[in-house]
């Protein structure tokens, strides 16, 4: 490395001054009494000068200096300089994660896939899922990651369609097609400022007519029309196929959405008696939903209390999986046209089936996120009463009424804790 034009040769000097007098005694250790260290031309290959500045001071005003690694060498020592092809190595670090990420949905949309696939119906001659889980993981990961990770749907589409036919084109355009779909419903949902954490009423709306019924649409539609592009479809019976396809894609979304969202953020009880409602909560809403549909007379209707309970006593924490659950057993027995759904023609089981699940969906979703909703909007009066109350008592002690902080009992508004929705409830 060359000195720099600008900056004369200077050497190390410790019994000699900036002025050139010799130094006198106790001036040698002085901080800016020696002359600066060799400049960059006479350190060793990779080595630099930096300046210190003691107590403060910036450098270029005292005269105390340190050698330190060039620029050069932090970057080949730490590996951010560029590679062996030019590039920097920051961006073959981006570019691993999002492989990574891409085959990790690519994988969940997989997984998802296969367990929809263990229950499938045939409408019309074409073959249809009930319950498409994987569009609501895909939902779900757009969100997550945002919508890079879009090849690793078409992927995963991909794999799930090759693993029970051969590739060709209509596996190709089905994978597309339900690939634009989560993406339209992305889009649609990020133009309303819809929340994932679904706290809000109008997010579980948006969720609900966007996400849901609205943005599936899309992989209807395209499957629909490739079928009959294809003619493995008749045109007098597109409809019939469209309508079931869209609600099996859209009820994944209503289902798995909301249960993603609780195991990643979750809200759980705090003690043990509040979670062993929670567990009670979900073996009564299976067994009751188990009875209502093999039972001979119609009490399908019993299981919508249940939803009510959860999503008042534990918001989208109970009601989430509880309407996976009815909807797992309700697919499950229409499938096999058991309990209500026997004796009854394949068109007429997925109206009642898709009418009774969205329903199911509807009444969970929408109720908890009204629960949270009206509790957040409690704890922000709460907090405002409390600073109202603090700035009271600053200006006139004890005016407001409340005890001071650390006195012994709990007044009104420290014996209701925030978030105490019931026992054994509180922010987990």
């Amino acid at each position: 490395m060359t000195p720099r034009p600008d900056s004369p040769r200077r050497w190390w000097h410790p019994d000699r001054l900036r002025d050139g007098s010799a130094a006198g005694p106790g001036t040698a250790d002085a901080p800016g009494a020696h002359e600066p260290a060799p400049p960059e031309g006479a350190a060793p290959s990779g080595i630099s000068v930096r300046p210190l500045a003691p107590d403060g001071a910036s450098p270029e005003r005292t005269g105390s200096w340190r050698a330190g690694l060039s620029l050069e060498q932090l970057r080949r020592s730490s590996g951010a300089g560029p590679d062996r092809q030019g590039r920097p190595a920051a961006l073959s670090v981006r570019t691993l994660r999002l492989m990574t990420l891409i085959l990790a949905v690519a994988f969940a949309y997989y997984g998802a896939g296969r367990l929809g696939l263990l229950r499938q119906v045939v409408v019309e001659g074409a073959t249809v899922t009930p319950l498409w889980l994987p569009s609501g993981v895909a939902v779900a990961a757009l969100f997550a990651f945002g919508p890079r990770i879009a090849p690793g749907i078409a992927l995963g589409m991909l794999a799930v369609t090759s693993s029970i036919s051969p590739v060709s084109g209509y596996s190709v355009l089905t994978a597309v097609g339900n690939t634009l779909a989560p993406l339209a419903s992305w889009y649609l949902l990020r133009l309303v400022g819809f929340r994932p954490s679904l706290e809000r009423l109008r997010d579980g709306l948006a969720l609900v007519f966007l996400g849901a019924l609205g943005g599936m649409t899309v992989s209807a539609a395209v499957g629909t029309g490739t079928l009959l592009a294809t003619d493995k479809l008749l045109p007098a019976n597109a409809w019939p196929v469209w309508a079931a396809w869209w609600a099996g894609d859209a009820l994944g979304v209503l289902v798995v959405v909301p249960v993603l969202v609780v195991l990643f953020r979750p809200r759980l009880p705090r003690d043990a008696l509040g979670w062993a409602e929670l567990l009670g909560l979900f073996a009564v809403t299976a067994a009751l939903t188990w009875v209502a549909i093999y039972s001979p007379l119609d009490l399908l209707f019993l299981v919508f209390p249940l939803l009510i309970w959860a999503a008042l006593r534990f918001e989208l924490t109970g009601s989430a999986p509880a309407a996976l659950i009815v909807s797992v057993l309700a697919v499950t027995a229409a499938t096999n046209q058991q309990g209500p759904f026997a004796g009854r023609a394949m068109g007429e089981i997925m109206v009642n089936l898709q009418a009774f699940n969205v329903s199911v969906a509807l009444t969970g979703l929408l109720l908890s996120s009204l629960v949270t909703e009206r509790r957040h909007v409690r704890e922000r009066i709460e907090d405002a009463c409390q600073e109202l109350a603090e700035v009271v008592d600053t200006l006139a002690p004890g005016a407001s009424g409340r005890r001071p902080r650390g006195a012994e009992g709990t007044g009104p508004e420290e014996g209701e804790g925030r978030g105490s929705t019931g026992a054994g409830w509180g922010a987990g």
